[in-house]
């Protein structure tokens, strides 16, 4: 019922930037807290960015100064600038909502499909 579409994905040059999308779809009522995860070959899922309704942020160690997460309430969406980008970014990206309200109720850890970020020479 309620479904993330991520876009902006690709491949880009070390140094070189990119700015991913997500926007939920749905039955809405509201989201509170919106994020990005991203997983490389043989590596574990891990939290990238999130961002609350009211804009608090918080952005992992890897990629503070680099990166910056934003959103759009009234369309419920949100988007990760990258910028600086190194080959150890390399990932599938996942837009990630842990929480929405809709008419039927709550809906937990929704996710994305994911799209890939490829960064190398």
């Amino acid at each position: 019922q309620v479904q993330l579409v991520e876009s902006g994905g690709g491949s880009v040059q070390p140094g070189g930037s990119l700015r991913l999308s997500c926007a939920a779809s749905g039955s809405i009522f509201s989201i509170n807290v919106m994020g990005w995860y991203r997983q490389a070959p043989g590596k574990q899922r891990e939290l990238v960015a999130t961002i609350t309704s009211g804009g608090v942020t918080n952005i992992a160690d890897s990629v503070k100064g680099r990166f910056t997460i934003s959103r759009d309430n009234a369309k419920n969406t949100v988007y990760l600038q990258m910028n600086s980008l190194k080959p150890e970014d390399t990932a599938v990206y996942y837009c990630n909502v842990p929480a929405v309200t809709t008419p039927r109720g709550f809906w937990r850890d929704v996710w994305g499909q994911g799209t890939q970020v490829t960064v190398s020479s």
